[in-house]
């Protein structure tokens, strides 16, 4: 990494091009966005294929990114909007019906409670997904979610709370 002005921040240089700057800004924002992706997709892999491909589309637009203003919720929407990309992709249905069963292990009463949550999350509009995922997973507070969704603090307000309601639901349904 080149030595910076004084006066140059961090987000400047990587504007600039400086690799080692976007990196060093980049890495706080990892985690959080594998436990969204891993939220919104309830699978490793394309997780892990989402915020790579966020990644590599926060570098190229950089630069959109007004001064002073937060990294976390810009990175953390461009994560939303490429789980959402992957969800619409046809492949995902497919690898999702070819993937085999594993029946050799029997998944324990906890086991099966997450599988159920997890199913009954999918099952959720992704409006209130996302912000189930960004207050639950992340626990971000609802003024970042709004910024990371573009709604108002109101609307994530009620989705969270329309969305608790359909899981609780959804799950008592696998219950009984």
């Amino acid at each position: 990494m080149a030595v910076l002005p004084a006066a140059m921040t961090l987000l400047e240089a990587a504007k600039l091009g400086d690799e080692t700057a976007f990196e060093i800004l980049l890495r706080p924002l990892l985690d959080p966005g594998y436990r969204l992706a891993g939220g919104m997709l309830q699978d490793h892999q394309a997780a892990q294929d989402a915020v790579q491909e966020a990644a590599f589309k926060a570098w190229r637009k950089l630069r959109q990114l007004r001064d002073g203003s937060d990294m976390r919720p810009w990175f953390l929407g461009i994560v939303a909007n490429e789980c959402r990309s992957i969800r619409r992709s046809r492949w995902t249905s497919v690898v999702t019906l070819l993937a085999p069963a594993d029946a050799d292990t029997p998944p324990t009463d906890s086991v099966l409670s997450r599988m159920q949550l997890r199913k009954a999350l999918r099952a959720l509009d992704e409006k209130k997904r996302l912000a189930l995922v960004l207050h639950w997973y992340l626990d971000l507070p609802l003024e970042e979610i709004a910024d990371i969704t573009g709604a108002s603090v109101h609307a994530v307000e009620g989705q969270i709370q329309r969305g608790m309601h359909e899981l609780r639901q959804r799950m008592e349904g696998q219950r009984g």
